[in-house]
Order: C-alpha cells, then structure tokens, then sequence
C-alpha cells in the first residue's frame, strides 16, 4: 500500500470519472495521518468546486457550528480529515446536487482510511457517507437517532446543508441532544 503523500497526490491526479462530470475534473479533499477527526462526506457542491477547499459554503459553516471549531481548526488537516464519498463535484440535478459519482469511493476509500491511523472519531456526514460507513441503516434518520448505539467512535450527522432546514425543525432532539455531545466529544478528540 503506498505511503499517504502519493495516494493523495494520485486522487488529486485523477480522472477515473471525468467523462461524467459537466464542470471538469476537480478533487477535493483534505488528509493527514495524524488527524484525529474524519468527516466523511458526500461529494463537493459548485462552490467547493469553485474554491477547491472543502465545505466552503453554507454547509460548512453550519457544519462547523455544530463541531464547535473554528475554519482554523477545521482546515488544519493535522487534526481533521476530509474525504467525501466523491472528491468532484458531481453537477447538479433536479433537486440539488447528484450523488456522488459511484467510480469515485471503490477506487479510493480501501486504500485512504486505513492510512488515517490517528482517527479517533468518524463522523458520517449524509446518506451517501452513511451507506458507506453504516452499511444496512434503515434511512437516514434512524442512523443518526442511533448516535448513542457507535458513540464516539462513529457518528452519523444529516448533511448540514440548508436544504435540510425541514429536517432539523422536524427532529429537533438533533440540536438538543446530539450537538451539544457532539461538541464536547469533537474538543476531546481533537485535544489528544
């Protein structure tokens, strides 16, 4: 398997599904052994796309807001790994952004988080993390409602995107009990 600084370089190099993507070739992650957080995302939107950082847009700072980090934090990818289910921006679709491109995590993820040996805690982030990192869950509620069930090793999280406003208002447990844990089990992580 090889070391972490080429695997990444060869994702940032690909182009396994470029033919499929209206708005070019463009991955977008952030990875480092020693991160002790993993968001495991869904795949960039336009705006990501555009910057090439990741969560860079609305989602991110509500994102943020519920880890209780700062961008400093966030971007540093000696304490925090980003890697999406799909490193490009898949174009947009009837309501909202496409899922991820379905070439992207089978050709990637077996060899990227086994070289993220300093995780401690993974944070599913959306329904395509979840089918990855939570194989079987019956939806994406239920997954998240079980946060105590994998606690703190793995946590589910709807994706923080402001389409999902009706979500949050619908479960509002989300905000009352599961971000406030959320934030203190994100500093401890973060401070080993």
């Amino acid at each position: 398997m090889p070391s972490l600084p080429p695997l990444l370089h060869a994702i940032r190099a690909c182009t396994l599904c470029a033919a499929h993507l209206p708005h070019g070739v463009r991955p977008v992650l952030q990875a480092s052994a020693a991160a002790r957080l993993l968001i495991a995302g869904q795949a960039p939107g336009r705006k990501v796309h555009e910057s090439g950082i990741p969560f860079d847009d609305a989602s991110g700072e509500r994102l943020r807001d519920w880890l209780g980090v700062d961008r400093e934090t966030f971007y540093d990818a000696a304490r925090v790994a980003i890697v999406p289910m799909g490193f490009c921006y898949p174009g947009k679709g009837k309501s909202g952004d496409l899922p991820p491109r379905p070439e992207c995590a089978p050709a990637w993820q077996a060899r990227l988080l086994p070289q993220l040996r300093g995780v401690r805690m993974t944070l599913a982030v959306g329904q395509y993390a979840q089918a990855w990192h939570l194989p079987g869950a019956a939806s994406l509620t239920q997954a998240v409602a079980a946060w105590r069930e994998r606690w703190p090793r793995l946590v589910a999280l709807p994706h923080p995107s402001p389409r999902n406003n009706l979500w949050l208002k619908r479960n509002p447990w989300f905000e009352r009990e599961l971000v406030p844990a959320l934030r203190e089990q994100v500093a401890r992580a973060l401070a080993e």
